[in-house]
């Protein structure tokens, strides 16, 4: 209980360092804004920082299995909040450009690629095994609340005293959740280094375990597919929708935004205040399928505020039990010596689905469904009647495909025998 304890002040302290990287992040969006008035250079930020993540992220594992989780930890909020201290002095010497921007977030990326497996392995060596599924939940609910807050206090911040001002409280964030971790937080670990004939081996190592547990690697296959699915629509194209369909009203956009904020903390705190599943495998699934079907399908068929702010909600709201599924199988499969290299592949897998659909979302809206929309095939009479017509139903009909799609793998996977077995850990 005293390890737990701790936890929550580590939790907390990560928290705020969190909400100040978000505001960061949220902040950059809205100065390149204002200096290139372009979407793709925007799009190009999230690019910036998935990209180098998953590359780094297939190295990552094997370097946090051989070293201490805390010195990991530490050394990798170091250097984001380096990165960070670089972007202030550049702007205060009226030299901070765009590309410093791009670069800085590749940076963050690769920083985050190690802090993330070493966090996560950490938990396990802190908190109580019985604990583990309430950490999930407290992790969803502090993620969705910075997701839900942090850009409206960024844009207060970045009104009042600009981006300096926001880094400013971005690097004092650090600095609590740096000390709060260097004195107050103690890592049992044993590092057992093993003796492997080359790095690339041990990289390997994380892949020929997921061989034995096909199980695993299904599940990450299957939600690569899936974040690909999700990330198509919500990631690029949900906001220019709104925007479209509700004749550029940012307040409705705002609402629709907090809501799914505020279904993400929801489901952060029912997790966090039930007993562990004892179906892992079906509450993942069962929990994705329910966000494609009254997310994706709901936001496709909506005309109004009211419909979009339900399917925000009900997208949002499922996803903390589908990460507190997952990172329980993975705990209680996994041997704690090589948890940081099948945590990082984890990553690799899971993850490097996300730029693409990024990238092909906006090209899809752009240049398929948009112009589709307002051609005179009767298909799109069809369509029409289901999502609406003008500007933003191309983007709708995107939605109605991914929530199709997305439940269709959902089931799917929930019927798929290796998964299933992962159900009795």
């Amino acid at each position: 209980m005293e390890n737990f304890k701790k936890y929550i002040v580590l939790w907390l302290s990560q928290s705020i360092s969190q909400l100040g990287s978000s505001m960061t992040a949220f902040s950059f969006i809205l100065w390149i804004y204002e200096q290139t008035h372009s979407a793709l250079s925007i799009s190009i930020i999230s690019f910036c920082n998935y990209v180098p993540y998953i590359l780094t992220s297939i190295f990552a594992g094997t370097f946090v299995d051989n070293h201490r989780k805390k010195t990991v930890m530490l050394v990798s909020d170091c250097v984001a909040a380096i990165a960070s201290l670089f972007a202030l002095v550049f702007f205060m010497a009226g030299n901070l450009s765009v590309w410093h921007i791009y670069i800085i977030n590749i940076i963050v990326g690769v920083s985050m690629a190690f802090q993330q497996p070493a966090s996560s392995v950490a938990i396990a060596k802190i908190v109580p095994k019985d604990k583990l599924s309430n950490v999930s939940g407290m992790n969803s609910f502090s993620s969705n609340l910075v997701i839900a807050f942090s850009p409206m206090l960024a844009a207060v911040i970045f009104s009042i005293g600009g981006l300096p001002l926001i880094l400013l409280f971005d690097l004092f964030s650090f600095a609590i959740a740096f000390f709060v971790l260097l004195f107050l937080i103690r890592i049992p670990e044993r590092l057992t280094k093993e003796n492997f004939k080359s790095p690339f081996t041990e990289i390997l190592y994380g892949f020929h375990f997921l061989k034995t547990e096909k199980g695993i690697l299904y599940s990450m296959l299957t939600m690569a597919v899936i974040n690909f699915f999700s990330r198509l629509t919500y990631e690029n194209i949900l906001s220019p929708m709104i925007l479209a369909r509700s004749s550029e009203n940012n307040l409705v956009l705002g609402i629709v935004n907090a809501c799914m904020g505020v279904g993400g903390i929801m489901g952060g705190l029912l997790v966090s205040m039930r007993k562990e599943s004892r179906k892992k495998a079906n509450m993942i699934y069962v929990s994705a399928a329910l966000s494609f079907l009254l997310g994706d399908l709901t936001m496709a068929v909506g005309r109004n505020v009211f419909f979009w702010s339900f399917a925000a909600f009900s997208a949002s709201l499922p996803l903390p039990f589908i990460m507190a599924g997952q990172t329980l199988i993975l705990y209680k499969k996994i041997p704690e010596n090589i948890q940081g290299r099948v945590f990082a592949v984890r990553n690799v897998v899971q993850y490097s689905t996300i730029p693409f659909g990024i990238l092909l979302g906006g090209y899809l809206s752009d240049y398929v469904f948009e112009p589709f929309m307002r051609s005179n095939s009767d298909i799109v009479s069809l369509l029409g009647k289901i999502v609406g017509i003008g500007t933003g139903s191309g983007m709708a009909v995107m939605f109605l495909c991914t929530g199709i799609c997305g439940f269709v793998m959902s089931i799917f996977s929930l019927f798929c025998k290796e998964i299933q077995k992962l159900n009795d850990c």
